[in-house]
């Protein structure tokens, strides 16, 4: 554990000189100059200048009544007693400086961060340098030495940065996963869209094919019943037609008898009378005792035989609907069970059916 630990402090040496060069004031690299206390920790001349600030309001060093003044170290809470010429009466940490100056020589070659740096709304000239871990939000080094953070716990922006990043990430992927199972979803969902369109479009089909059936036995119906109504009326015109016939037959020699007995009244001699007298009596007579031609019966012309009765069709044809899947099976074995009866009995076949049928028939025309 002890080697693998050094090898992990050995592998990033710059970031642990870093952090010794951090001002425990503003948490950021010390600036020149830096000042080194007593108590022999370091501070930006600017940090110290404004913690002794704070805790002597009263000083002047141009002449004032109060020579100096006092403060304590943000790092050991040493008190450190100041001479007349305040923070600028300490001495300079040159060491640190150069330090800094090779540091920064080093970290040269890193890239530059784009943008601005934002700036303390409290406190106008102090960058935002800090973390306020028990408010949760960035800060300046100003707030936390004099302002509304004084008693917060704060820690290195770049602590936070790093750890944030890392939460943000992992946020990130968890929302990139998410995305792509509901990405997933929306895929399956518009195939279930797709495959939906498709069975419905072939079940139309199939609904339409059924139907033209039906359409197709309606309209071969049809024309069957409109075809035995008119061999109907063939039959019962040709009939009446013949009957004209004959009457016209007879009417046109009725006439002609007349024609002849009223010549035969205009003949003067008694015996050219006498002669044709008698059988044209008896030719006028037989015409006179009426017709023995055919007659057509009381409604003879009637076809009300032919009406039909489709309430109950209509009734069934209303009640049309998709099947269950119990009904269809019951359905289904029902058809079996009629096509074993069918086996067993064999005058049940067409025969049947077609006598069933004209039965059927008569009745209706009856």
């Amino acid at each position: 554990m002890d080697y693998k630990s050094g090898l992990i402090h050995d592998s990033n040496p710059m970031e642990n000189l870093e952090k010794q060069l951090i001002c425990p004031i503003c948490l950021e690299m010390f600036t020149k100059p830096v000042v080194i206390l007593p108590c022999q920790h370091n501070l930006c001349r600017k940090c110290a200048n404004d913690i002794f600030q704070a805790a002597n309001p009263y000083w002047s060093n141009r002449g004032g009544s109060i020579s100096g003044g006092r403060f304590r170290c943000p790092s050991c809470r040493h008190e450190v007693i100041m001479d007349r010429h305040g923070v600028y009466g300490l001495q300079r940490n040159l060491l640190v400086e150069n330090i800094i100056d090779i540091y920064k020589q080093e970290c040269s070659s890193r890239p530059l961060q784009k943008g601005t740096h934002p700036m303390c709304k409290e406190h106008e000239d102090e960058k935002i340098n800090i973390y306020c871990l028990t408010c949760e939000v960035p800060t300046c080094s100003m707030c936390k030495v004099f302002g509304a953070h004084k008693a917060c716990e704060v820690a290195p922006l770049q602590n936070v940065f790093q750890g944030q990043k890392t939460e943000l990430s992992n946020c990130i992927s968890m929302l990139v996963a998410g995305n792509d199972r509901v990405q997933t979803i929306i895929t399956q969902l518009e195939d279930s869209c797709r495959v939906t369109k498709e069975n419905s479009h072939q079940v139309k089909e199939e609904l339409s094919q059924k139907f033209d059936v039906l359409y197709a036995i309606l309209d071969e119906k049809k024309s069957e019943l409109l075809q035995r109504i008119t061999r109907e009326q063939e039959e019962k015109i040709s009939f009446i037609e013949a009957l004209i016939q004959q009457y016209r037959e007879q009417l046109e020699k009725a006439t002609k008898l007349v024609e002849t007995a009223i010549q035969s009244m205009d003949e003067p001699g008694g015996a050219a009378f006498l002669m044709n007298a008698k059988p044209l009596i008896k030719a006028i007579v037989e015409a006179s005792k009426g017709c023995h031609l055919g007659k057509t019966e009381q409604g003879f012309e009637n076809m009300d035989y032919f009406t039909l009765d489709l309430e109950h069709i209509a009734d069934t044809l209303k009640a049309i609907d998709f099947v269950s899947d119990e009904e269809e099976e019951e359905f289904i074995e029902a058809e079996g069970n009629e096509e074993d009866e069918e086996e067993e009995d064999p005058s049940g076949g067409e025969g049947g059916r077609s006598t069933g049928r004209r039965q059927e028939e008569e009745e209706a025309l009856q």
